[in-house]
């Protein structure tokens, strides 16, 4: 399989392959990253083969909107200042997900992490799809995290259908909280701050 390189303007392209089941790339806020739609069973093992990634370890979750992660997830309502304040951003949640969902989407855990990014093309890439993407790092397992088009393709290339050429806002992952029980805890602090985290 060669890997395409696709523009921001082709989005429906993109669309059209995430709806086939295949693995794409695209930037974000913070660093590269691959995506497929979160309800596809085979593309989630596809995504995990082309990262070499642990059969165990569940992906996160990419949303456009607060309303999209209610529909996935419970939250407890003292968290909504925290999701306001700081999404769409750098900020990963890790929630307690709904019946709903189904279970190869998490790994068959209870909880799922979600994340609404700060760029403008993958939020419409979102809301255009009508349904979540689960987004990773674009980079072997293990490996570096990539920034940009040719990083990607250093690692991914043949392994991923496309990448849609672009720059990441970043090089630094985003922080991830654990909104599970009464207290926030900071599972992995990155682009903000456990000062920000805690203010809030």
């Amino acid at each position: 399989m060669r890997t395409k390189l696709l523009q921001k303007e082709q989005m429906n392209e993109v669309i059209d392959l995430l709806n086939q089941g295949e693995v794409v790339a695209f930037a974000t806020d913070t660093v590269f990253g691959v995506a497929v739609c979160y309800d596809n069973y085979d593309a989630i093992n596809k995504m995990k083969i082309a990262k070499g990634r642990d059969e165990g370890k569940p992906f996160p979750m990419m949303v456009s909107s607060l309303e999209d992660i209610y529909l996935v997830a419970n939250v407890d309502n003292k968290y909504e200042k925290l999701m306001k304040t700081l999404m769409p951003g750098a900020l990963t949640i890790v929630v307690n997900k709904k019946e709903s969902v189904p279970g190869f989407v998490t790994n068959d855990k209870s909880t799922i992490a979600i994340r609404m990014p700060d760029d403008a093309f993958v939020l419409s890439l979102i809301s255009k799809m009508g349904k979540p993407l689960l987004v990773t790092s674009a980079n072997l397992s293990g490996g570096a995290n990539t920034s940009n088009t040719e990083e990607v393709l250093a690692q991914l290339d043949g392994r991923i259908a496309c990448v849609v050429d672009g720059q990441s806002g970043g090089s630094v992952a985003s922080t991830i909280v654990d909104l599970t029980t009464d207290e926030i805890k900071i599972l992995r602090e990155g682009v903000i701050s456990r000062e920000r985290i805690e203010e809030r």
